[in-house]
């Protein structure tokens, strides 16, 4: 009797559960990854781009950025450029959605600005 009270481990439908959230959260992540990788090079390019005179400069240099770091959630359209002082600045703001499972999806808001 006091060797069953001592006795602690994981059961196997312990173990399966664990193992199905471990694989889950490895899945989800997986597809987490590459969303944010792509937000810090939309950063980077906005950088970039913030180093332009004109609107039309600051888009073509984020459309160039963007095709040279494969960034296909936003384009040059899609920037707010504005000017603070003498300075231009760039900001974006756009949404991904990975699919869990069913009807179920992670969406993903990122924004940002060059500063």
């Amino acid at each position: 009797m006091k060797l069953k009270q001592r006795q602690r481990g994981l059961t196997f439908f312990g173990l399966l559960f664990v193992g199905v959230f471990l694989a889950f959260a490895g899945v989800t992540l997986a597809q987490v990854v590459p969303t944010y990788i792509e937000y810090m090079a939309v950063q980077k390019a906005a950088q970039k781009a913030s180093g332009g005179t004109t609107v039309a400069d600051v888009r073509i240099t984020f459309d160039k950025a963007a095709q040279i770091d494969d960034i296909t959630s936003i384009t040059g359209k899609d920037l707010e450029v504005s000017k603070q002082g003498d300075k231009v600045v760039v900001s974006f703001a756009y949404s991904r959605e990975i699919h869990l499972m069913g009807q179920a999806y992670l969406v993903m808001k990122y924004e940002g600005s060059s500063k």
